[in-house]
């Protein structure tokens, strides 16, 4: 199998992070620090100073800080008493000693502002999943089905690992998708004028093996450019967007109306499922030249306290795919799913998932690529939209590289399907990935096309939701709202 050097294998890469987390600025540093520490009017103060010895690099790293401290300060805007009213709809006789309770046993999610208690403001979805006394408590169960019109995920999971077996064909039961997503961007905002130029990046398909026949159905406005595809081959990114895009330009006739950005696409989405045996793996290519192996800082970083478990993990097993499946074990058994604060906000996906010992998908995803880079099997970023029947949301994933195979999906978020006594089914997501997805990211961080005249993206690592900006201003996602729409054109019912 031929193999290319790709764009993780470059000395210098974008972090995907903002500059406030990689700057070695002294102020930038104790701003950080005073941040940490709650001291949120002290670290915007000290921010706010004149300092005329302040090089370009270290002056964009404190106006980024700046926004990172807005950022934060939009995800813990909820108030006690208005987490508690919204606790109250599920649980009526829910008191206050029961919230400072839960925030106390580390249950309830929540930062110290400049001495109050502030909390995230998707609560209270953690405290549903990580405090046995209020999930007891709240009066219907709270779980989403995972059965709609009788399509569950694990009859589908079947579905795929027989026509798999009966066919001997890796890519089976293709979904022929349609997907209509606006972005709508709030009026009156700051900065608008008549004429100001507003330009709009949304997510697009990747012809990536098991997704093909991309197509841009229709766009509003019209005329929008579609990015190039990222993939050499199959699976190697050569060039094109490894996110990738459909980009809109559009000029304000009316600064207090609202704007509104649609596309329409379709492209097929197959399941990937290889027949896969330890005694079949490989060696690395001899020219693979050490691509997804190394730190990524600051996300993909490793800590002595990461490379000890690791160790710990993988013990003196020297296979590939039995190393990744004690990791996804792992990952499974010991990192939770939890509602996650904007990514922007976190310094380091990797270090957060294993401190806190939980995280959303992507966050799971990165200390999962991070384990596998540290023991030796190359390691890599996927993201974009589940589209399953049953419910559609964001999702981030990872993928390994391992020989005869290439590479391979893993789902550390999806872990394993308990639910199921067949082990093909409880590991599937080892090495499978079923035919709800949209694969919009080959990788993160990676500049759009065309680039950003802003320095700060709304989501400087991902790309899933959009991101616009006006006359170079970028707009948060506090200034526009989303919609996705999903249809199944062909395939299982």
């Amino acid at each position: 199998m031929t193999t290319a050097v790709s764009v993780s294998a470059q000395t210098t890469e974008p972090s995907g992070a903002s500059l406030a987390f990689t700057s070695s600025d002294p102020s930038v540093k104790q701003a950080l620090s005073l941040m940490n520490d709650g001291k949120f009017k002290e670290a915007k103060a000290l921010l706010g100073a004149d300092d005329s010895s302040a090089d370009a690099a270290a002056t964009q790293a404190r106006d980024e800080l700046k926004e990172v401290i807005r950022r934060t300060l939009n995800d813990y805007s909820l108030s006690p008493a208005g987490l508690l009213s919204k606790l109250k709809k599920e649980i009526p006789d829910v008191s206050a000693d029961d919230l400072e309770k839960w925030r106390k046993a580390g249950e309830a999610q929540y930062r110290m502002i400049d001495g109050q208690v502030a909390y995230f403001n998707r609560e209270p979805q953690n405290i549903y999943l990580f405090c046995k006394e209020a999930k007891d408590r709240r009066d219907a169960s709270g779980k989403k089905s995972d059965e709609k019109d009788g399509w569950t995920l694990i009859k589908h999971l079947q579905h795929v690992i027989d026509e798999a077996q009966k066919t001997g064909k890796t890519e089976v039961v293709p979904i022929r998708h349609r997907l209509t997503y606006t972005l709508t961007v709030d009026g009156n905002r700051p900065g608008a004028k008549e004429g100001s130029l507003v330009r709009c990046w949304l997510l697009f398909p990747q012809e990536y093996r098991q997704q093909k026949n991309a197509t841009l159905v229709s766009s509003e406005p019209a005329g929008a450019f579609v990015a190039p595809s990222a993939i050499d081959g199959k699976t190697h990114i050569a060039s094109g967007a490894p996110q990738r895009t459909v980009y809109f330009e559009q000029r304000i006739t009316d600064p207090s109306k609202p704007i509104t950005f649609t596309e329409t696409i379709e492209y097929d989405s197959y399941a990937y499922y290889p027949i896969l045996k330890d005694e079949l793996c490989q060696p690395l290519p001899a020219d693979w030249n050490g691509a997804y192996l190394g730190e990524r800082l600051p996300h993909i970083v490793f800590t002595p306290q990461i490379k000890e478990t690791v160790a710990k993990i993988v013990a003196d097993e020297t296979n590939p795919l039995a190393k990744v499946r004690k990791i996804f074990h792992w990952c499974s058994d010991n990192i939770p799913w939890h509602a996650e604060e904007e990514y922007t906000t976190i310094p380091s996906l990797a270090q957060s998932a294993f401190a806190r010992k939980k995280g959303d998908c992507g966050v799971q995803s990165t200390l999962f690529t991070t384990m596998c880079r540290i023991a030796g099997v190359p390691a890599r970023w996927q993201s974009g939209w589940e589209t399953k029947r049953s419910g559609s949301s964001m999702h981030d994933w990872s993928e390994v590289y391992i020989e005869p195979w290439g590479w391979l999906p893993v789902d550390a978020s999806y872990g394993v399907q308990s639910k199921s006594d067949d082990p093909k089914v409880r590991d599937f997501y080892i090495g499978h990935q079923d035919s709800y997805r949209t694969i919009v990211n080959l990788d993160y961080g990676r500049p759009l096309m065309p680039p950003k005249q802003s320095s700060l993206r709304s989501e400087p690592l991902d790309f899933q939701r959009g991101e616009v900006e006006i006359d170079g201003r970028n707009l948060y996602f506090d200034e526009w709202d989303y919609s996705m729409k999903i249809e199944w054109l062909t395939g299982e019912k």
